[in-house]
């Protein structure tokens, strides 16, 4: 397969895309074609002076981008979405119904609190407590906006859900999105990616390991898990994805259904390499969903959860 690149997309030229030393960043891009908006919206990590945020961008031909602004969150309970670093964020192609069954815009992001990091976490020894509000990928909702929606005012999210937090050993140190929702004969599916640390050889110092897995969502209920995967579904095997500017990484962040070809059960996973490569695997989703796939336990939003390697 090859590629022609075109030219850039986006570049860091907004306030909040830029530092005071001139550095910054328009990072982690994910695309999705938007059906009521008839536009394609792009989430990327918008790297300023204040940290990592989420910000969006619309195009009508994927060349022309006009950018929306930073996203915009109420509050939660104590939680504070707006002052907290925050990435991995894609939207959902059509409206959804939120917890009250409205059909909104639906956002999913990964908020970074302090001490979440798996650079803070990587020094832990056997059992961890997880703190499923603060490491979480969440789903947020706002009104579906018009499709003239002017590039200064964003949507306010809202109705916030914790979806997931770090069940499985691959996924200890923490999980974030990954390709965008797409729909498949079970629900929405959504590649992830999860952290763990890894021992090296002849050392007692750790490195970290990211590699994929698969969740996937109720159509009727989104917020509501109906599959994930115990086991990842892609880790860090090839030359390219063990030896980069970041080592042993698969990050997927495309997916293509092959509609095309006449096999809607087939999708092709675009992924990064060690941050060094673009990779592409093909995913072929069965008839039915495995058994014995492990979502979050039943327990109370509020408590920890007890996470052993």
């Amino acid at each position: 397969m090859g590629v022609e690149r075109l030219g850039i997309a986006l570049e860091p030229t907004a306030d909040y895309e830029r530092r005071a030393d001139g550095s910054g960043g328009c990072e982690d891009a994910r695309v999705t074609f938007v059906e009521p908006l008839q536009h394609y919206v792009m989430t990327y990590t918008a790297l300023s002076a204040n940290g990592p945020r989420i910000a969006l961008a619309m195009s009508e031909d994927l060349l022309h981008w006009a950018r929306i602004g930073l996203a915009t969150f109420e509050p939660y309970e104590c939680i504070d979405f707006v002052n907290v670093d925050n990435k991995d964020a894609s939207v959902f192609p059509v409206a959804i119904p939120n917890h009250a069954g409205k059909l909104e815009l639906a956002l999913l992001h990964r908020p970074l609190f302090p001490g979440t990091l798996p650079e803070d976490l990587a020094g832990e020894r056997g059992p961890r407590i997880v703190d499923r509000e603060h490491e979480s990928i969440w789903i947020s909702y706002c009104p579906m906006p018009s499709a003239n929606l002017a590039p200064h005012r964003p949507g306010l999210l809202n109705s916030h859900h914790r979806l997931a937090s770090p069940v499985s050993p691959w996924e200890r140190l923490k999980i974030g999105g990954g390709a965008p929702p797409i729909m498949t004969q079970h629900g929405w599916m959504i590649l992830y990616h999860g952290v763990c640390n890894t021992a090296e050889p002849g050392s007692n110092a750790c490195k970290l390991r990211y590699s994929a897995g698969v969740i996937v969502l109720s159509k009727e209920h989104p917020h509501e898990i109906r599959y994930r995967s115990v086991h990842p579904v892609m880790t860090p095997e090839l030359p390219q994805e063990l030896a980069g500017i970041v080592a042993d990484v698969v990050f997927p962040t495309g997916i293509d259904r092959r509609d095309d070809l006449g096999s809607p059960n087939r999708f092709d996973v675009y992924y990064g390499m060690a941050d060094d490569r673009i990779g592409v695997a093909r995913l072929d989703v069965p008839d039915q969903l495995p058994s014995g796939a492990a979502a979050d336990p039943p327990a109370n939003e509020c408590e920890a959860l007890a996470l052993k390697d």
